[in-house]
């Protein structure tokens, strides 16, 4: 019994780690390679054409945090470094100043998209649970393997369009 438990819990974690988008049908006018976040649904949708479009699971901004609009990436790094906004830092006095990337206590995981006009990041994470909640300060988090997925397939000046 013991072994099964153990088996099943080796398949869910390699199954999240490996986690990769799928392709759905998508209802809207969207213009293709447009990034749609669905902050209601927890998902990060990638317009690939009229009605079709990559969808991955996020988590997103918690109860107070959230937002919506039109930006467009304005930035990519790979293992970025993290400075806590001011915000994080005034709920969280004890969080570093910096946390190096590449250090697995980086919240921002393998690789970063800043958005323009504000303190936000669509960005992976070095806690995979919080993936499919509310759990930021405003960010879209999503599973280092599908940042690393989304980051190849878009540039700076990609169209974000975030909703509730």
């Amino acid at each position: 019994m013991a072994l099964a438990a153990t088996i099943g819990a080796g398949i869910l974690m390699s199954s999240a780690a490996q986690a990769r988008p799928e392709m759905v049908g998508i209802r809207g006018d969207y213009t293709p390679g447009t990034i749609v976040v669905k902050t209601n649904e927890r998902r990060l949708y990638l317009i690939l054409d009229s009605g079709h479009a990559m969808r991955y699971p996020v988590g997103v901004g918690k109860s107070g945090k959230q937002w919506a609009g039109t930006t467009r990436i304005d930035g990519k790094y790979r293992n970025p470094a993290w400075a806590p906004p001011k915000e994080v830092k005034r709920d969280k006095p004890n969080i570093p100043d910096l946390i190096e990337g590449g250090s697995p206590r980086n919240p921002m995981g393998v690789a970063a998209m800043t958005l323009a006009g504000g303190e936000y990041a669509i960005h992976g994470t070095n806690v995979p649970g919080s993936v499919g909640g509310f759990v930021s300060y405003g960010c879209i988090r999503m599973l280092n393997a599908d940042i690393t997925d989304l980051y190849q397939r878009v540039s700076v000046g990609t169209s974000v369009t975030v909703t509730r």
